[in-house]
């Protein structure tokens, strides 16, 4: 074998070995915002920073629950002091997910809706995140496209009261080990395939109630009575 087949056929045998070890972060293509399928399909190799071995406690896995709330049906209730986000579907039964909430100094309570919802948006952190990571000697960008390793992760639901942007978003993660802990500056925070099963489900408009980490209140809002076997097995999750 000549010099150059030997360097051909090497090269050949090292994209294959590469292929493989980027195929399980590339699995899920439906994960994927359309420029890394786009960049994949050119033949150039996205990076791909998540850690996808990672994952939340199985307490914070999404399940149905029988629930009893006087709230309409399509409404979300995000108890924050149980690292809850509740679906309500009516006849008490409730989709639950785990989620990640404000840490200590950004928790908050109250009544809003949803503004509005982007796929893979983008992400634009407030001056005031900016300047209180400058303090801690962190630099954060102004802007940061959508995609795969964008902080605000697959969706968005913007919290809107009053008809105007309260600055907080139900959002996804490339953190999933982070649900069921305090860890945002007041964003609420979910496994990206969770994010995006709400997304589908909740509109425009949509009723949010967030309780507080004292969990003032929950009692009278709501009763978790645990998994729905039955919802569960015959009505999927």
């Amino acid at each position: 074998m000549t010099r150059r087949g030997f360097s051909t056929r090497f090269a050949v045998i090292a994209a294959g070995a590469l292929a493989l070890l980027i195929a399980p972060a590339l699995k899920d293509a439906s994960a994927m915002p359309r420029s890394t399928l786009a960049a994949a399909s050119q033949g150039v190799l996205p990076i791909v920073q998540v850690a996808q071995s990672k994952k939340p406690k199985p307490e914070f896995m999404r399940k149905k629950v029988r629930f009893l709330t006087d709230e309409k049906p399509g409404t979300i209730i995000v108890d924050t002091s149980t690292k809850y986000l509740y679906y309500v579907e009516g006849n008490n039964r409730a989709t639950r997910y785990g989620v990640g909430v404000g840490r200590e100094g950004f928790g908050w309570s109250g009544t809003v809706k949803v503004g509005r919802k982007a796929e893979w948006p983008d992400w634009r952190p407030p001056a005031s995140m900016i300047a209180r990571e400058r303090r801690k000697g962190r630099k954060i960008p102004h802007y940061m496209k959508g995609g795969i390793n964008n902080p605000l992760g697959a969706r968005a639901l913007y919290l809107y009261r009053g008809g105007r942007d309260t600055i907080f978003r139900i959002h996804g993660t490339n953190q999933p080990w982070t649900i069921g802990q305090n860890m945002s500056s007041g964003c609420i925070r979910m496994m990206n395939k969770d994010v995006k099963h709400l997304y589908k489900r909740a509109g425009i408009g949509s009723k949010v109630i967030v309780i507080g980490p004292n969990g003032r209140g929950a009692d009278k809002l709501y009763t978790d009575r645990g998994m729905d076997f039955f919802g569960t097995l015959f009505g999927g999750s």
